[in-house]
């Protein structure tokens, strides 16, 4: 038995099959904040730990990552999701593509390389980031000594993955462009203080709306959470779910002031795809 074949076959797993899980629901630099002693990042509530923003879909055709956040592993063993079927990025920020080396025993599994979405400069800003696993003439001492990844081009336009529709939407993220993405009547808007009228317009008649909401005041990069109310307001989606927070947003405290339909999400919060 080859050990590719041996991998594939002792690889466990956990079925999340019709399941978003988050990852991570934290700003970029996580909760609790290094030398941080303020109430959220000394709470002994495990919904205040914030890992990097990332996270999973259970879809038809296999797992479906959502960028590759810095505690990538330790997230991945946390939720026991044992497989990851392609990857899907919002942007190239750091702590959205910096677990990429931990993308490297998939294709050890799955007996190809790891499929990487987003877009050009997004690719760009990998290969840089990650010369290592670009290389012409591979330095490797051993299989699986670096990531076997192969890139695929995204725009804007809706294309199929994993037995699924996706429907990019162009967000802006301070004075930079990232996406986010519909899967069905779920929408994850990561990483951004402008949705612009055109996707608007892609983002009416949702479940469920996952949106960026960092701190109660204004942030050039990113919505507060008063912004991203008016957001969810205007979309009024049946559910909203508030991610990428910083720790001036306490867990149970936000929760109870929040309007009806609208929560901060947590790790390991596992939400049905429709």
């Amino acid at each position: 038995m080859s050990e590719s074949t041996s991998l594939r076959r002792e690889v466990h797993t956990t079925d999340i099959a019709g399941k978003l899980i988050f990852l991570g629901t934290g700003t970029s630099v996580g909760v609790p904040v290094v030398g941080c002693g303020c109430a959220t990042c000394t709470s002994d509530n495990p919904r205040n730990h914030r890992t990097r923003c990332g996270v999973v879909l259970g879809l038809p055709g296999g797992n479906l990552l959502i960028d590759t956040p810095i505690e990538l592993r330790l997230r991945l063993t946390q939720e026991r999701i044992g497989i990851i079927h392609a990857t899907l990025f919002t942007h190239s920020h750091a702590d959205h593509i910096f677990g990429l080396d931990d993308l490297r025993l998939f294709p050890l599994y799955t007996g190809q390389p790891m499929p990487l979405y987003c877009e050009a400069n997004v690719e760009q800003q990998i290969r840089q980031s990650f010369d290592y696993a670009f290389h012409a003439e591979p330095v490797n001492t051993h299989r699986g000594a670096r990531p076997q990844l192969e890139f695929h081009r995204i725009t804007t336009e809706p294309f199929d993955l994993l037995g699924t529709r996706v429907t990019p939407l162009r967000l802006r993220h301070g004075a930079g462009d990232v996406l986010g993405f519909r899967f069905g009547n779920v929408a994850y808007c990561t990483d951004t203080n402008e949705i612009p009228d055109e996707s608007m317009a892609l983002l009416q008649g949702l479940d469920v709306l996952i949106l960026d909401a960092l701190r109660p005041n204004p942030h050039p990069t990113h919505f507060s959470l008063d912004e991203a109310i008016e957001v969810a307001r205007r979309l009024q989606p049946r559910r909203t779910l508030f991610t990428h927070i910083s720790c001036k947003l306490e867990h149970q405290a936000t929760n109870a002031r929040l309007p009806v339909g609208m929560e901060l999400a947590y790790d390991g919060l596992q939400v049905p795809l429709s």
